[in-house]
């Protein structure tokens, strides 16, 4: 998916303009103070609108105006020094997004000894007031809560060492997949899979709560763009799949065809519309075309999930969001639910038929024929792969009683051992609470029963993304 939108971070400094004529060269300290943290924003590769140090109300109003008109996604406060709230608050009610305080000292600890012997008691009060940055906090948090304004605050040190660059790292990448999910173009294909019903879900606060646009999209539509791939695309899409996957030698080549024809429709149906991510689920009977379609696509959705178009199965819309999320954290997101319990290995079975991220597979994904979709209409080719072992995270999207959408979350690892050989996903995941609690804790929030799961221990990033939209976490462990 293509966006002509990017992330945009709003940074400014705050200091007291009445400072500036009693204390030579104090306001170009704190300036250069700033310009650091303008450089490692940069870094992090964030397009940083940067208005400066803002010491006045007036200044103030002027900033709230150009942030906006920037459309900032999210704006981060420098404290260098003692400011005034009224030179904060107008940005803020302005800019209307997520603040985040910079609460930095230029270094770990103040220089005592070089700071005495200046003698000058004015010298002196000039040096002091360059490591005075946590002075304004409280009073810009005790009027940010008053005006209901969300924030949050990072306290650390300007050192490229110090842990605080990882947590402000961490806020820009949850700024970035906020800005990802609302511009995210979710392609709706199909049905729900009849009676399933805890994956049903209400759209419209599902893009209350993300953003995006949701496109409706006939399965007619995909059997017709089929109709019309040529004999030399379905040949070098036979050849992308010898590349990409173990095809096993049961495969038969009219099969490893007529995946490779609905995999390049599926490439210009995402291209049509745009589309950052596809939930899909058709039975197809009593139309031969359409279920020669829905029963050859587990290749094609396979590489767009690894091409950062994921798809989620049996219409689980849901799923569908976690799955994006999980890749804009670049995460990967792989669809799963779990199935089974080793009390033995002390680990919980999890995997699910239909694609997979390839891109997060432990080895080359396999290629199996089937002789049935168990559930499902149909037969034909299959994925067989298990996450790549190490760290992982699963995320869950909600639905709650109250209408409410919820974050379920829990870090664990993909560990080796013998897993199912059935031409589906499948991998053993440990958890640090163990097999039993882990499942009654999980099952206890209501989850549907499918899941993301991302490689990486992410939920420091998910809790912030949580707040940024305004969205509960719940972590299970």
């Amino acid at each position: 998916m293509s966006s002509k939108y990017t992330l945009k971070v709003g940074l400014f400094g705050v200091g007291l303009d009445a400072y500036w004529d009693q204390f030579d060269g104090l306001k170009e300290t704190l300036e250069g103070y700033l310009d650091i943290v303008h450089q490692r924003l940069d870094q992090f590769g964030s397009e940083v609108v940067n208005l400066g140090l803002i010491d006045t109300a007036e200044k103030a109003m002027d900033a709230g105006h150009a942030f906006r008109r920037a459309d900032v996604d999210i704006l981060f406060l420098y404290a260098t020094t003692y400011a005034l709230s009224a030179t904060v608050l107008p940005i803020a009610q302005r800019a209307k997004v997520p603040v985040i305080i910079l609460n930095l000292s230029p270094t770990s600890a103040i220089d005592y000894q070089y700071f005495n012997k200046l003698g000058n008691r004015k010298m002196m009060t000039g040096e002091w007031l360059k490591f005075c940055g946590s002075c304004p906090v409280p009073e810009i948090a005790n009027v940010f809560k008053r005006c209901n304004i969300p924030f949050y605050e990072v306290t650390g040190v300007l050192d490229d060492n110090d842990s605080c660059w990882q947590e402000i790292q961490e806020w820009i990448a949850a700024a970035e997949v906020v800005h990802t999910m609302a511009h995210n173009r979710l392609g709706l294909m199909g049905h729900y899979y009849n009676g399933m019903l805890d994956i049903y879900t209400d759209k419209t606060k599902q893009l209350a709560t993300f953003g995006g646009h949701m496109e409706v999209i006939e399965v007619d539509e995909l059997s017709a763009i089929k109709r019309g791939v040529s004999g030399q695309q379905t040949r070098e899409r036979v050849a992308l799949f010898r590349e990409k996957f173990d095809i096993d030698p049961s495969c038969i080549e009219s099969e490893l065809e007529r995946a490779a024809r609905t995999s390049v429709a599926l490439d210009l149906l995402v291209e049509r519309y745009n589309l950052g991510s596809l939930a899909y689920y058709y039975k197809g009977t009593g139309n031969v075309e359409n279920e020669d379609t829905m029963s050859s696509v587990i290749l094609g959705n396979s590489l767009l999930t690894a091409n950062h178009v994921p798809v989620a199965g049996e219409y689980e819309i849901k799923n569908a969001q976690a799955m994006k999320i999980m890749d804009a954290f670049g995460a990967g997101g792989s669809f799963t639910e779990y199935y089974a319990l080793d009390f033995d290995e002390d680990v919980v079975l999890m995997g699910h038929d239909g694609p997979g991220h390839i891109a997060i597979a432990q080895g080359k994904t396999k290629v199996k024929p089937l002789e049935v979709y168990h559930g499902k209409v149909g037969n034909g080719l299959s994925v067989e792969m298990a996450v790549a072992h190490g760290p992982v995270t699963l995320l869950s999207v909600v639905d709650r009683m109250d209408g409410s959408i919820a974050l379920l979350v829990a870090e664990g690892d993909s560990v080796a051992g013998p897993i199912l050989e059935i031409g589906n996903t499948n991998s053993r995941y440990r958890f640090s609470i163990g097999a039993r609690k882990f499942v009654n804790d999980w099952n206890s929030h209501g989850p549907a029963h499918h899941c993301a799961i991302g490689v990486g221990h992410i939920v420091n990033k998910i809790e912030k993304l949580g707040k940024l939209l305004a969205t509960e976490v719940i972590r299970v462990c």
